[in-house]
């Protein structure tokens, strides 16, 4: 009688998993300090999963095992593969990593995707941790900037069509197909994240309700990856907690940061080029429920080459000390 009561109660037990999404700006190597600064973040937010956008294995060092030995020094056990060198992301996890490869790197101008398996609480969990083409971006054509050279056009760009077309010259949507492609391969008893820098906004944000709201100029754009996500299943997690795109726009770029430069934070200084460009997406057909999904970083934003005070609802949880990127990070927790 008693075994099965504990049997009961172990069958309820719930376990939470936090997953932190974050771009960090050339290994950190941009911000004074950045390096330890991105350890500090990870113990700080006790993060179970990280997957990192822009690494870089510079002169041959492995970020990877540099990362590790950081959080070591520091007290925190986190286990993680070496990375190829042409990757430019990588994942590191308080659980043991199971299988792990590439499905691109760094020089198939497709963008990093990285594929890792690892078991969690009983569950079988894919992560596919991305940074993908950062060439036309075609979201700066409305805010009067060219997405290829980044220079100042003679006049802003807003028909949707032509938004679209330059978008798709990018290898953004090749890419999240085939993640897609992948996912449909595996086990669908598995759950399944996808998470990284996309470098491009959502449809969920260039909407109706925002056509005139940052510097979108009337667009009302499909973006691809988002749209061909959202088809295929896959759930926006910050979306879903915060389904208001104008109260809460979650922007995650650029990010003020106060050890940089401003001008080495604004690309297109004329225009609020503001957008929410990473991501955690996830799809599971066992039980699986985001209870938070929180931006980190500093709460001030860049708009028209100028520090941005607060102007959204957004909730953040800020640096602990230095932030070592010009991006905002996610943190979500689930449970299950």
């Amino acid at each position: 009688m008693l075994l099965g009561i504990w049997q009961m109660a172990s069958a309820k037990r719930k376990t939470a998993l936090r997953v932190l999404q974050i771009n960090i700006w050339q290994e950190g190597t941009i911000v004074p300090n950045g390096f330890p600064a991105i350890a500090d973040e990870i113990i700080d937010k006790d993060a179970d999963i990280v997957l990192f956008s822009e690494v870089r294995n510079y002169n041959g060092t492995d970020f990877i095992q540099r990362i590790l030995a950081e959080l070591k020094f520091k007290g925190s056990s986190y286990f993680g593969k070496s990375s190829d060198e042409k990757l430019d992301v990588g994942l590191i996890s308080k659980y043991p990593v199971g299988d792990q490869h590439a499905l691109y790197d760094k020089d198939s101008g497709m963008g990093g995707v990285l594929k890792s398996k690892i078991k969690i609480g009983g569950r079988d969990f894919v992560f596919y941790s991305l940074h993908l083409d950062y060439t036309n971006y075609a979201c700066y054509l409305p805010r009067g900037y060219d997405g290829v050279t980044w220079k100042k056009m003679e006049s802003p760009i807003n028909d949707v069509s032509a938004i679209v077309e330059s978008n798709r010259k990018s290898k953004r949507d090749e890419a999240i197909r085939d993640v897609i492609r992948d996912v449909a391969h595996e086990e669908q008893f598995q759950s399944f994240i996808i998470a990284g820098d996309f470098n491009e906004p959502s449809h969920l944000d260039w909407t109706a309700a925002t056509k005139d709201l940052f510097d979108h100029r009337g667009a009302i754009v499909p973006w691809d990856c988002s749209v061909l996500l959202e088809k295929a299943g896959f759930k926006d997690s910050f979306r879903l907690k915060y389904p208001n795109s104008v109260s809460h726009p979650g922007f995650t770029y650029p990010a003020f940061n106060k050890d940089v430069p401003i001008d080495k934070l604004a690309w297109a200084p004329t225009a609020d080029d503001r957008d929410r460009i990473d991501y955690v997406y996830y799809r599971s057909k066992q039980p699986l429920e985001v209870v938070k999904a929180m931006i980190v970083g500093p709460v001030e934003t860049v708009k028209y080459a100028k520090k941005q005070e607060k102007d959204s609802e957004d909730e953040f949880l800020l640096p602990k000390g230095v932030w070592p990127t010009d991006h905002k990070a996610l943190l979500v927790t689930f449970v299950f």
